[in-house]
C-alpha cells in the first residue's frame, strides 16, 4: 500500500494532466480522425477533426447526460453525433430542424419548399479535388434558402441511393446528411436524430494525411475551417 501512495505521489502531475485532458476531451472539446468519405469534398478521408462539445449542451463526460442547454443547433452545422441506432459516432451536416419538411426530388435537395441551387465546381476546383481523393461524381455548391451554402458531392442519378425521399422532423429532433450524398449514412438511413445525441459541432480540421496515398500530409487542410 505504501508504495502505491509513493507512486501516486511521485506522479501526482501527470496524473492531474491525465484527468485534466480527460475532462477536457469528455466535456469542452475533442478531436476525432475521420476514416470514411460520407462528407466529401468538405471532409476527407484521414482528415482530424476538432469539435466544440460545448456548442449546444453542457453535458456529464462521456455520456448524453444534458447538464445545461447552451445554444440551439442551426441549419447548415457540421454535426458529431453519438448514435445509439447505429451504434456509433457519426459526423453529417445539420439539414432539418424540428417541424421541417425534408424532401429529395431527382437528387435535388428541398426544405419547406424551398428547393437548392446547384453550382458546379469550376475547373481549378475539380483539379484539386481530382488530386486529393479521386472519387468518381458531380461536385456541385448546394445553395437553399435558410441553409449557408456548401459543397456536395453526388453520383450518377441511375445510382443514387435516394433519388427520392420525404419526411416531416419530428420535435426533438435534427435531421442531418452526408455532404456526399450517395455514400452516406444519415437520417435517410437512421431516422432523424434526438438533441441528446447531439455531442457538438465540428469547426476545423486540425490535420490531414492522404490515406488514398501513403498517408502523406495534406499541409493545405492543417487548420482549416469547415465551412
Amino acid at each position: 500500500m505504501d508504495s502505491v501512495k509513493n507512486l501516486i505521489r511521485k506522479n501526482s502531475s501527470l496524473l492531474l494532466f491525465i484527468i485534466l485532458l480527460a475532462t477536457f476531451r469528455g466535456a469542452i472539446a475533442d478531436w476525432h480522425p475521420v476514416p470514411t468519405g460520407s462528407m466529401k469534398p468538405t471532409i476527407l478521408e484521414g482528415d482530424v477533426v476538432w469539435h466544440n462539445k460545448l456548442a449546444y449542451d453542457l453535458k456529464f463526460p462521456f455520456t448524453n447526460i444534458r447538464l445545461l442547454e447552451l445554444n440551439e443547433p442551426s441549419r447548415g452545422d457540421i454535426v458529431v453525433v453519438n448514435s445509439t441506432t447505429a451504434q456509433k459516432r457519426l459526423i453529417k451536416r445539420l439539414i432539418g430542424l424540428p417541424g421541417d419538411e425534408i424532401s429529395i426530388i431527382n437528387n435535388k435537395l428541398a426544405v419547406n419548399g424551398a428547393v437548392a441551387h446547384y453550382d458546379l465546381f469550376s475547373e481549378k476546383e475539380l483539379d484539386h479535388i481530382r488530386h486529393s481523393d479521386k472519387e468518381p461524381g458531380h461536385y456541385a455548391v448546394e445553395q437553399i434558402e435558410g441553409l449557408p451554402s456548401h459543397a456536395v458531392h453526388t453520383r450518377a442519378l441511375s445510382v443514387s441511393l435516394y433519388p427520392s425521399f420525404r419526411t416531416i422532423v419530428p420535435e426533438g429532433h435534427y435531421f442531418l446528411m452526408g455532404d456526399s450524398r450517395d455514400n452516406s449514412a444519415d437520417s435517410r438511413f437512421y431516422g432523424s436524430f434526438p438533441r441528446e445525441e447531439l455531442r457538438g459541432r465540428a469547426t476545423h480540421v486540425l490535420l490531414s494525411m492522404n490515406m488514398l496515398d501513403a498517408y502523406k500530409p495534406r499541409i493545405e487542410r492543417f487548420f482549416k475551417p469547415l465551412l
